[in-house]
């Protein structure tokens, strides 16, 4: 009976290791409806740049003597830019683009050794377009994750960075994956889960525009469509899962930022509930940075109080 029992348990355990292995595989994923490229959503506004092989979109318009770079944040688009871009590119050169996984960029289902959806990678990509662009010096301006990536770009480039502008940066909540958890997110497994995990954003997307706004009632439907359209396109959820899996926490951000010799100012809203105010007032004092506390805003500074923001940005850019 002994060594039944052993035989029972064996087969037992055998069992439930095929049924972790290729139990993922066996839930079907149905194909995602009404989706269509990325050139046919984009529409005229814009153009595509290839970058690596991904063709990226991005808006490019006026032609002052300053240029500025605008990167969005998780979930947004060149879109959420909608209400600074014009008067911007009245005196500036004004290029915002869509980063892999978002808006009407491209989503790659397959790469080599280069990861467009990789934290690293989205500063090759920047560097890739500037270059192409032939631009050797910009100011970014970063909302949320978007300030990330310019924090980062910055220090990996700071020749290239007349000045930086952070809107509710992402600077102590990165929202990166911890690293432990990884190299799960990466199984055959997961890869093939992963895509129809994320498609909950689609139904549950609006919530998270709702928490950024101070004032939601403002949110009307043409918001809600410009944040809806990209979830239309072809692969949306792979790169969004893509994204989501090989995204790294940052550390130590705010010590190099405070080592940077360049013009820094950080944005917030005073009702601030995606990125705390206080974690930008702390950043600004940490790297002894500007600081604008809008009022009566929340996280989308540049959408839900835009004439504030543009004072605030012009302000800044005339002490440079």
């Amino acid at each position: 009976m002994h060594f039944h029992g052993k035989k029972v348990v064996g087969y037992t355990v055998v069992l439930l290791l095929v049924g972790i292995v290729l139990g993922p595989f066996l839930v079907p994923i149905p194909e995602l409806e009404d989706v269509l490229p990325v050139a046919e959503l984009a529409g005229e506004s814009g153009a595509f740049l290839d970058v690596r092989g991904v063709n990226v979109y991005y808006e490019r318009r006026g032609s002052g003597p300053t240029a500025i770079v605008l990167l969005h944040g998780f979930g947004a688009s060149v879109f959420s830019w909608r209400e600074v871009f014009a008067p911007l590119s009245s005196r500036y050169t004004v290029i915002a683009y869509d980063r892999p996984a978002f808006g009407f960029t491209e989503r790659p289902v397959e790469w080599g050794e280069w990861n467009p959806y990789g934290s690293e990678e989205q500063v090759d990509l920047l560097l890739d377009m500037l270059d192409q662009m032939s631009l050797t010096e910009v100011v970014l301006i970063g909302n949320s994750a978007g300030g990330t990536v310019a924090a980062k770009f910055a220090l990996r480039a700071p020749e290239r960075v007349k000045a930086l502008i952070l809107v509710s940066p992402a600077i102590y909540t990165t929202g990166g994956v911890t690293t432990w958890l990884r190299p799960l997110l990466r199984t055959p497994q997961m890869r093939h889960l992963g895509p129809r995990l994320v498609r909950g954003i689609a139904s549950s997307g609006g919530n998270l525009i709702n928490l950024s706004w101070h004032d939601p009632s403002r949110i009307n439907s043409h918001i809600l469509e410009g944040y809806r359209r990209p979830l239309r396109a072809e692969n949306w959820d792979v790169g969004l899962w893509s994204f989501t899996s090989s995204s790294r926490p940052y550390t130590n951000l705010s010590v190099e930022l405070a080592e940077l010799d360049r013009p820094i100012l950080v944005v917030t809203g005073d009702d601030d509930r995606v990125v705390p105010t206080e974690d930008s007032e702390r950043l600004a004092e940490e790297i002894d940075a500007q600081l604008r506390v809008i009022a009566a805003c929340g996280h989308l500074a540049q959408e839900e109080c835009p004439t504030e923001f543009l004072r605030v940005v012009d302000e800044f850019l005339t002490t440079i």
